[in-house]
């Protein structure tokens, strides 16, 4: 699917290294990588010596990431499943982990994932997910991040012309694209009993979310 952030997300290498750098994993933790396309989660973190388990909708993504492990001789478990399908064991997990997938998802299954994810985690584990956040213009930040974001593709030439056109309806009518506003975020991961949580701004369009599951 060619989306806004594949255009004019000149951020996401940036946003990737900030949920590896927060989630942290050390060697033999479990993590769980929800919407993992071909690996841009997975790997670094099984390069790390955790023990990845990597979720996606598309069974191309799941066998592109398939091969590139097999290429770096890495050991990740694969599914290819919807997120929300997805069956863990409760209290099993340390990280559960996810990068520019939770957009396109509505917004009740974005509730229920995070409050399935957190029944996963180990007491002290912890949710890390990084993503587009913002709104649909409501406030003069949201403004200024859409603008950013038509900008860059204008500056592609009638290829990025023809992407705000397709991709514009599908933003504001939230048919694939569904982006929050980092405060929202924040918001469902209490909810759902996550503790300690904040948010971190990577990029104009982009932060991470993290929170953790309290001590039992």
């Amino acid at each position: 699917m060619q989306a806004w952030e594949h255009h004019a997300s000149v951020g996401l290498e940036r946003v990737i290294d900030a949920v590896v750098d927060v989630a942290a994993p050390t060697p033999g933790v479990s993590v769980i990588d929800l919407g993992c396309g071909s690996g841009q989660l997975s790997l670094p973190m099984a390069r790390k010596g955790a023990k990845v388990m990597a979720v996606d909708i598309s069974p191309k993504m799941i066998d592109s990431l398939d091969r590139r492990a097999a290429e770096l001789g890495l050991e990740i478990e694969t599914a290819a499943l919807p997120v929300q399908e997805l069956e863990i064991e409760p209290s099993s997990v340390d990280l559960v982990v996810s990068n520019y997938a939770m957009h396109h998802l509505y917004d009740d299954e974005k509730r229920a994932v995070v409050v399935a994810a957190t029944s996963w985690l180990k007491p002290g584990g912890r949710l890390v997910f990084g993503d587009m956040m913002f709104g649909r213009g409501a406030t003069q930040a949201d403004r200024e991040i859409i603008a950013s974001k038509v900008r860059v593709m204008l500056r592609r030439g009638p290829a990025g012309w023809w992407r705000i056109a397709k991709n514009a309806g599908r933003f504001w009518f939230r048919i694939r694209e569904r982006p929050l506003p980092m405060d929202t975020w924040l918001q469902i991961l209490r909810t759902a009993g996550l503790e300690d949580v904040r948010g971190i701004r990577v990029v104009s369009e982009a932060a991470v979310v993290v929170g953790t599951k309290p001590a039992a």
